[in-house]
């Protein structure tokens, strides 16, 4: 009890603070997953890669549909609604995570075969996903720990609102090009496997140094 009372202590005096500690661990072990410096997970079969990656589209989807519902709990003024649908959607995203470090770690990443305008837009949104993804970390740990450590009243005096509406945006919008990029590659379109970029870097370091010597 001693433990838990000074870890929200902690979390109530420095939500910036360890919202970056909490940002930066988190970079860093997802960046190690994906990149195999951490092989966390098992190998999976190409079966169960297909089944990942409709699951974490499903996943995405109810965490899409609890932050709109969040939205508009919080503009209807009904706080503990809201608390629960953000909790639910931070809960969701925090499962997708570990869908897609496994999927991404123990299978295969896909590529989309299409004609090329289709290509380059699905490119585009899945840029943008991605980008939305990593930069809106740190402010929705900030949003969630201050929710979590202080009152409705004593929310009103911190930047509570202000980082909720940055973090709920930039969420929903990274969710939504997700699910989009999700039925393009999937339903709309066909696929190919993805080479990692480690292994492409390996089968052409050789050709680049042998055209270098001639």
């Amino acid at each position: 009890m001693a433990v838990a009372n000074r870890m929200q202590s902690t979390l109530r005096a420095r939500p910036g603070a360890v919202t970056a500690v909490l940002s930066v661990v988190g970079y860093i072990l997802v960046g190690s997953a994906l990149n195999g410096v951490l092989p966390l997970f098992p190998e999976l079969s190409r079966e169960t890669v297909l089944l990942f990656s409709h699951l974490i589209a499903a996943i995405n989807t109810l965490a899409l549909t609890a932050i709109l519902a969040g939205v508009y709990f919080i503009r209807n003024r009904e706080y503990r609604k809201h608390r629960a649908a953000m909790l639910t959607a931070f809960s969701l995203i925090t499962l997708f995570l570990f869908f897609y470090l496994w999927k991404t770690g123990g299978g295969f990443e896909k590529s989309i075969v299409a004609p090329e305008a289709v290509t380059l837009a699905y490119l585009g949104m899945l840029g943008v996903h991605i980008l939305l993804s990593v930069v809106s970390v740190p402010v929705v740990l900030y949003a969630v720990i201050l929710g979590l450590t202080h009152s409705v009243e004593e929310l009103k005096e911190t930047r509570h609102a202000q980082v909720g509406r940055v973090a709920a945006s930039a969420w929903a919008v990274s969710l939504f090009l997700g699910i989009v990029t999700y039925l393009l590659l999937n339903h709309v379109y066909t696929w190919e496997v993805r080479e990692a970029t480690a292994l492409l870097l390996l089968v052409a370091a050789p050709r680049l140094r042998s055209h270098a010597a001639s």
